[in-house]
């Protein structure tokens, strides 16, 4: 289906942004660990002691046609006076860094906003009257979690179907744009709900409670959501980005699992990935349902931003064991854990900018000053 891809047109036909393969790129990132302060710890590959960077020499290029890096100044200039959110989990988080290094090139913005946790964030851009916010929701539905500030949990989440996530919710009517994403955490042990009774279960204990698959709950998800923002009277532009694949191997994150590859998979080199492809299909579905529910006027207003194949054949990119600082270094002690899910700064998922300025498209021309 045409929207199930975003179809740029080019001088010689249409080119679909998301089907492609990564090619070698002299130029490099455009910016690096020394020269933007928003890298936090956990994505600071180079500086927690990475010892290759060849991962940092690619660029994304779809068939057909070439993407135009990210440019701030554009960016920044067409969005006077709009608020942007990012609303998800930690790889909105991720997500978000890597904008404010792209944004901070031109105008370094001032924090204005945390929670206790500072997972929830807001910045503005004073000389622009723009505003980018981070808001944590990681199951974009009303979720009771239950962790401490190291992220450990003493009870399995309580999920609400039928129920969206207020920190997002309740700031609606604020957002112009707005970016979307989900996934990891329906992985997790939890309990669900509807109209405060439990419904079901993943994975628990509780026998009486039937077992809620992880597509079910992630496709009851989605369609909550889609349906109140197609519903909604408020209508900004959204963006939903897909499924971001981990790349671990020889186990999972709390199993062993590693990631030490250093150059991209070739296309069709990744293997089967039968779940990341099952959850894959289940977002497409929903997200195609939402674009016909929220009819012809609103045409172009629900973007998929389609990230999971380019996403899918990097498993170089990851922080693997440099989300801390010198994993290996002398005195090291200890098991030392793998993130094959989170992203490096600088590193591939710059790419979802650039491609989010692309599908910007007419957006991004800067209305014209007044006259003197």
């Amino acid at each position: 289906m045409m929207f199930l891809s975003f179809l740029f047109i080019t001088g010689v036909g249409r080119c679909d942004l998301f089907h492609g393969e990564w090619v070698p790129d002299s130029s490099g990132p455009a910016y690096n660990n020394a020269s933007c302060r928003f890298i936090e710890i956990p994505q600071n590959c180079m500086t927690n002691g990475r010892p290759d960077d060849g991962y940092l020499y690619w660029r994304w290029k779809p068939y057909g046609c070439d993407i135009v890096p990210f440019d701030g100044k554009t960016f920044l200039e067409g969005m006077r006076g709009k608020h942007w959110a990012l609303v998800g989990d930690l790889l909105l988080r991720n997500h978000v860094q890597s904008l404010l290094c792209l944004l901070s090139k031109v105008e370094v913005p001032t924090e204005v906003y945390h929670d206790r946790t500072y997972k929830s964030r807001r910045w503005h851009f004073p000389s622009h009257n723009f505003t980018l916010s981070l808001v944590w929701a990681p199951f974009l539905i009303k979720a009771d979690i239950f962790e401490d500030d190291n992220g450990v949990s003493s009870a399995a989440p309580q999920l609400h179907f039928g129920n969206l996530d207020t920190n997002w919710m309740s700031q609606w009517d604020s957002f112009d744009y707005v970016v979307i994403s989900t996934g990891q955490w329906f992985f997790k042990i939890a309990v669900y709900l509807e109209n405060g009774s439990a419904i079901g279960c993943h994975y628990c204990q509780d026998k009486n409670l039937r077992e809620i698959t992880t597509g079910d709950s992630f496709r009851r998800a989605l369609r909550d959501t889609f349906q109140f923002i197609t519903k909604s009277p408020h209508k900004p532009v959204v963006f939903y980005r897909t499924w971001s694949p981990s790349h671990f191997e020889n186990g999972e994150w709390s199993s062993g699992g590693t990631c030490n590859r250093t150059v991209p998979f070739k296309p069709r080199q990744s293997g089967d990935r039968a779940m990341d492809n099952f959850m894959w299909r289940i977002e497409r579905a929903e997200f195609a349902k939402a674009v016909a529910d929220d009819g012809a006027s609103n045409a172009g207003r629900l973007k998929l931003l389609d990230t999971f194949e380019l996403s899918l054949l990097r498993p170089d990119g990851h922080a693997g064991p440099y989300r801390a600082y010198d994993p290996f270094g002398k005195g090291s002690t200890g098991k030392i854990e793998y993130d094959c899910l989170g992203w490096c700064l600088p590193g591939p998922i710059d790419t979802w900018n650039d491609i989010i300025m692309q599908m910007l498209g007419n957006d991004l021309k800067p209305p014209p000053h007044p006259r003197a």
